[in-house]
């Protein structure tokens, strides 16, 4: 009798050993083969600052309040509050010490591309990487060209404020699984170019499904709701629906879209408020021919009450 519980619990812990391994065979960080940063060329720098004011850098990662060139200083440390914890955005400035001035191409890539670390580790998606994963190695490349450009802060962000268990950076490796792609969320797959740019730049480096879509218990966006608004990520208020079907932005024009990209007053002449001021401010430095793809691709996306 004894022998037979032995060889029970002996299988026992012998599936629960291989079920461990898979788990991490499946959920371990995954940073891109080294190949796909090789032949890049010099980055196109003017391309790497689009993709900055798109991506929204400087609306995190400047320092509060900050105006003029001051807003391309990257030095981090803005508390993000959620239902998780606060996170605290880090220096992502040139500076080798304090920030990234130190990493490589491929790091800067896979932290931007697969959610992963300098030091190998799964990233917390309050860093959009998600949304980011939609760009191609070119344009990582381009934008890191630029960032390498921009100057310098030795100022060290504080560490994450986050309890059990979301202090423990392997469960991300579980939420990647279940919620990790870079699959278009809508299909334009045959849709006109000045469309696709849209998609790339709303979908991906521009991130707005981050904000203005809801998520569920865990965190991971809810697909069949793209862009159809939600709570406040940082708790106060809710994120507008801006697709056709909102009853406020549903009923803009593409041109109200644009001007109000540019300007940041509605077709009411109301002005813009709340977390979307920063984001404003990085849109309007983007070309005319980049915001009526955005305007466009926002008339196209699924209607969503």
């Amino acid at each position: 009798m004894a022998l037979r519980w032995t060889r029970i619990l002996g299988a026992g812990a012998a599936v629960v050993a291989v079920g461990v391994a898979a788990a991490w065979f499946l959920t371990k960080p995954a940073p891109l083969p080294e190949d796909s940063w090789a032949g890049l060329g010099e980055p196109d720098l003017a391309r790497g600052e689009t993709l900055f004011w798109v991506g929204g850098c400087a609306g995190c990662h400047a320092a509060k309040g900050a105006t003029g060139d001051a807003v391309k200083v990257m030095s981090g440390g803005l508390p993000l509050t959620s239902p998780f914890g606060t996170f605290h955005v880090p220096n992502i400035s040139s500076d080798p010490n304090a920030g990234i001035g130190a990493w490589t191409l491929a790091e800067f890539g896979n932290a931007m591309l697969r959610g992963v670390g300098k030091g190998g580790e799964h990233l917390y998606p309050s860093f959009p990487y998600t949304s980011y994963a939609r760009m191609s190695p070119e344009d990582v490349n381009n934008l890191f060209g630029y960032m390498k450009t921009l100057p310098a802060s030795s100022n060290v962000a504080p560490p994450h404020e986050l309890g059990f268990p979301y202090n423990i950076r392997a469960t991300l490796g579980g939420w990647k699984f279940l919620f990790f792609n870079s699959e278009p969320w809508v299909d334009l797959a045959s849709a006109d170019e000045k469309l696709q740019r849209g998609q790339f730049l709303v979908e991906g480096p521009g991130h707005c499904g981050e904000c203005h879509t809801p998520r569920n218990a865990l965190g991971g966006l809810e697909a069949g709701q793209w862009l159809a608004g939600g709570p406040n990520p940082e708790g106060e208020g809710r994120i507008p629906n801006i697709t056709p079907g909102s009853r406020s932005v549903g009923s803009w024009s593409e041109g109200d879209l644009v001007n109000y990209f540019q300007t940041g007053f509605t077709p009411d002449y109301d002005s813009v408020g709340g977390s979307m001021v920063e984001v404003q401010k990085n849109l309007s430095h983007l070309s005319q021919g980049d915001l009526e793809a955005i305007a466009a691709y926002l008339k196209a996306v699924p209607e969503r009450q």
